[in-house]
C-alpha cells in the first residue's frame, strides 16, 4: 500500500509536466525558431541532443560521414549541405554554428591511416572529395588529432559559403569547433587565439 499511496502523491505533479511537454510540443507545429546550425558525424555514438541538453526545436541538424562540410560551388547544382547550410542562415537565422568531431570517427580515421575502401567505394568517393589529404597521420585508434585539424578545416570551410561569409561580416553568426570524446563524454572547443582545443 506505501508504494501506491507514494505513487499517488507525485501524480499530479506528473500529470502537470506530462501538460506542459504537450503544450511544448503543440508550440513545435507553429515553426522552428533554433539557437544553433550542428554539424557533426553520421555516427550513432554522436547524439547531439543528448551532449547540448537540447530541446526538440533548439538545434538544426547537418549530419555528413566524417562531419564534412563540402567547399562551396557557385557553378553547378547545390548539394544537400549547402542547402541545409543557407537555410539555416537566411532563413532560420540561426546564431551560432558547430562543428562537432568526435572520436574514433572511422571517417576520418581511414583517411588518416590511408586504409583500403575498394570495397566501399561511395564511402572512399565520398572521403577522397571531402576529407583532407593533409590530415595528420595518426594511428591512435581516438584519432585525437586528425579529428581536430579535420574539424578546423571545416570551420574554414564554412567561411567559404557567402551566407555564413555576410553573417560573419555583420557579426550575426559565431563559428564553433567541438571535440567529443565518445570514451568519456568530455567535450573541447577549439580556441582560435592558440590554435587549440580547451575544456569548455
Amino acid at each position: 500500500m506505501d508504494t501506491f499511496i507514494h505513487h499517488a502523491r507525485g501524480h499530479s505533479a506528473r500529470i502537470a509536466e506530462l501538460q506542459e511537454e504537450r503544450e511544448s510540443y503543440g508550440r513545435l507545429a507553429a515553426g522552428q525558431s533554433p539557437l544553433a546550425l550542428f554539424i557533426t558525424c553520421s555516427d550513432s555514438r554522436v547524439i547531439p541532443s543528448q551532449i547540448t541538453g537540447a530541446r526538440p526545436g533548439e538545434l538544426f541538424e547537418l549530419r555528413t560521414a566524417g562531419n564534412a562540410v563540402p567547399r562551396y560551388s557557385d557553378g553547378g547544382p547545390a548539394g544537400a549541405e549547402a542547402a541545409t547550410i543557407e537555410y539555416a542562415m537566411r532563413v532560420l537565422n540561426v546564431a551560432d554554428i558547430v562543428v562537432c568531431g568526435h572520436s574514433h570517427c572511422g571517417a576520418v580515421g581511414a583517411r588518416a591511416r590511408g586504409d583500403d575502401l575498394t570495397g566501399v567505394p561511395d564511402v572512399q568517393d565520398w572521403l577522397d572529395r571531402q576529407l583532407s589529404e593533409e590530415l595528420p597521420d595518426d594511428e591512435e585508434p581516438a584519432v585525437r588529432s586528425a579529428v581536430r585539424r579535420h574539424v578546423y578545416e571545416q570551420l574554414g570551410r564554412l567561411r567559404e559559403y557567402p551566407s555564413v561569409r555576410e553573417r560573419l561580416e555583420s557579426g550575426e553568426v559565431a563559428l564553433h569547433g567541438w571535440f567529443y570524446e565518445v570514451h568519456t563524454g568530455q567535450v573541447t572547443v577549439h580556441d582560435p587565439a592558440t590554435d587549440s582545443f580547451r575544456p569548455l
